[in-house]
């Protein structure tokens, strides 16, 4: 089995598990983003409330929204992440070799190179895994309407009707409503957004590779191993680049959550987005800058969380891997962020 395909097998089981674990808190969030109801806005709710407020008015189902392609999404993402990374990554240590033995370098992958092959597996797989994406975000954001009580004037056959739920909003509806709002092209809302924030992955790869690199440094002058790093050591190496790259680029998640919600066609202009700088140049006017930071409370909560879990399974399932197929030690692989 190739290394490339152990990692992209381990790093989508990883992101299920992280995902598993971490979703009514993305489902919060991506709420938090795409309000922009000023009533609500005044009545700020702590993500604990936000949660228990849902459970209350839609149910506990409504917490795990769009779980299916999620995972689905998930495990996409991350194997074709993965898969694509491995490759670019071999390739520039082959380069790096080479240039060694021209006499140019030492050998091991610079810091600019790391980055440009984190940003190339970023872009592939964000063209292909954006409709998932898309389809997810309306699943969501989609709410149950609570119907008013009004059994007093209706006649039984009204009642009746009324006590008739309608059908729960899944996949297919989701994919549906995208459709025919914008076509094919829908399914690729908020594609731009997304791709900018393939820095995101570099990012928080600059900063694992460096904590990574100071352990290790610190693992040899003690006189362990070079491969001593704990499972644990990696959870909390994973959890800090995951803060540091989350700061950065939260305001455009933001905007990408904006367009992949279900645009409101009549009445209020502001709600309505014609693309992304549109949807910018109007959450500035409207919102101000605290538009753009939405919810970051709780992504930070969730985000680092997923990536820490990510991190840490992903880690023993190569380790586990490798050492059923070759019965040797391993060296890490530096893993991906949720």
């Amino acid at each position: 089995m190739s290394d490339a395909l152990i990692n992209g097998l381990a790093g989508a089981g990883g992101g299920i598990i992280a995902q598993l674990i971490t979703y009514p808190l993305q489902t919060v969030n991506t709420r938090q983003q795409t309000e922009r109801d000023p009533k609500k806005e005044r009545r700020k709710l702590s993500t604990l409330e936000q949660m228990s407020k849902v459970v209350k008015q839609e149910g506990w189902d409504r917490l795990y929204g769009g779980l299916g392609p999620s995972l689905v999404g998930t495990a996409a993402s991350q194997g074709v992440y993965y898969y694509f990374y491995q490759i670019f990554r071999n390739k520039a240590e082959a380069t790096a070799l080479e240039r060694r033995k021209k006499g140019i370098g030492d050998g091991s992958v610079g810091m600019l190179s790391s980055l440009v092959v984190a940003a190339l597996s970023g872009c592939v797989n964000v063209l292909l895994t954006t409709p998932i994406w898309v389809v997810v975000t309306r699943m969501q954001t989609h709410t149950k309407k609570s119907q008013p009580n009004r059994t007093g004037s209706l006649s039984s056959e009204e009642v009746l009707l009324a006590a008739v739920e309608p059908p729960p909003y899944g996949t297919s509806h989701a994919i549906q409503e995208v459709y025919d709002e914008a076509g094919v092209l829908g399914f690729w809302k908020g594609v731009f957004p997304t791709l900018i924030m393939v820095s995101n992955p570099s990012i928080q790869f600059m900063l694992y590779e460096i904590l990574l690199k100071k352990l290790k440094k610190r693992r040899l002058s003690r006189g362990k191993g070079n491969n001593d790093v704990t499972a644990l050591e990696i959870f909390f190496l994973g959890a800090l680049a995951k803060l540091g790259a989350t700061i950065v680029t939260y305001p455009l998640l933001v905007v990408k959550s904006r367009l992949q919600a279900k645009q409101i066609t009549g009445g209020d202009k502001r709600h309505q987005y014609r693309g992304t700088l549109d949807a910018i140049l109007k959450m500035i006017h409207y919102e101000g800058f605290y538009g753009f930071y939405k919810g970051m409370g709780t992504k930070i909560v969730q985000s680092v969380l997923a990536a820490a879990v990510l991190f840490m399974v992903k880690e023993e399932l190569v380790r586990g891997s490798r050492w059923l197929l070759t019965r040797a030690p391993i060296d890490s692989v530096k893993p991906r962020p949720v």
